[in-house]
């Protein structure tokens, strides 16, 4: 079978199981598998496919078809441009979480060095953006998986950043002493009935913890918000992920507990995304 033939049958079975992202997951699995470019479907339609190969991408469309990811089936997933394995304890990174890194990118210095401390790194794929578009931030990052840490790092090396960055184990600041310029996470968020309502294809490959926070999602700001003072440099900013319906509460923890300049960063759908606070 050719390339070109190949992919519209694996999007044409998506869209007939009224997949709402099919022609994307098919151009990602069938390009992923191959070690192609999604580009390459088209500049290489008519290169031939082997067997053993079709096979494989035929069993991936199966486990597609049944629910499971496509960042789960490859293994990796693209973040900021970048690439990062996944592994049973890492959430698949998302670009609404681009936003968080877009923040920070934006106000950071470019002709001094900064330090960052990311909070529940996961895959490591905020810290690594970071590190990989500003060549003067330095970063730390923890979570409290050993396995989710084991990934972070190697996406680290992966993406050429390992020398500027250091991992630790660890519930939220527990492990960290010192001052940093920015702190920064996506903590678990939804609230805890919501989990149960979750997307199969979330609820079945994410780790449930990443994703829980609490009966009204709000437990780990409630932990974050007043810690992080204490290892805030005088002139440092936090910079939290949230769910779009958080803004107001995630804001209202922030300016009891101090902070100044407190704003709410909108994503690309025009959703609440980011609180962003200032020390000082």
């Amino acid at each position: 079978m050719r390339l070109g033939a190949l992919y519209r049958q694996v999007r044409d079975a998506f869209r007939k199981a009224e997949n709402p992202t099919a022609d994307l997951d098919a151009r990602h699995l069938v390009s992923g598998l191959l070690d192609l470019h999604p580009s390459d479907l088209v500049l290489r339609e008519d290169d031939l496919v082997s067997t053993d190969k079709i096979k494989v991408i035929l069993d991936a469309q199966e486990q597609r078809q049944r629910g499971v990811p496509v960042g789960r089936i490859l293994g990796v997933r693209e973040f900021y441009g970048l690439e990062f394995q996944l592994n049973a304890d890492t959430l698949e990174p998302r670009p609404d979480t681009e936003i968080l890194v877009d923040t920070v990118l934006n106000i950071a210095p470019t002709d001094t060095a900064w330090r960052f401390l990311d909070v529940g790194t996961g895959t490591g794929a905020i810290a690594i953006a970071l590190a990989a578009n500003s060549a003067l931030a330095e970063g730390a990052a923890s979570d409290i998986s050993e396995h989710a840490l084991l990934a972070a790092k190697a996406n680290a090396a992966m993406n050429g950043v390992e020398g500027r960055l250091s991992f630790v184990r660890g519930s939220y600041l527990a492990p960290f002493s010192g001052q940093f310029d920015w702190i920064v996470s996506n903590p678990p968020y939804i609230a805890s009935d919501v989990v149960r309502q979750l997307d199969t294809g979330v609820r079945a490959y994410d780790p449930l913890r990443a994703l829980d926070g609490g009966a009204d999602g709000l437990d780990a700001y409630r932990q974050l918000i007043p810690s992080a003072k204490e290892l805030l440099a005088p002139s440092g900013h936090l910079a939290l992920e949230i769910g779009f319906d958080q803004g107001k509460s995630v804001s209202s923890l922030c300016t009891d507990h101090g902070y100044c300049g407190v704003e709410i960063i909108k994503d690309l759908a025009g959703q609440d995304r980011v609180v962003l606070a200032a020390l000082g």
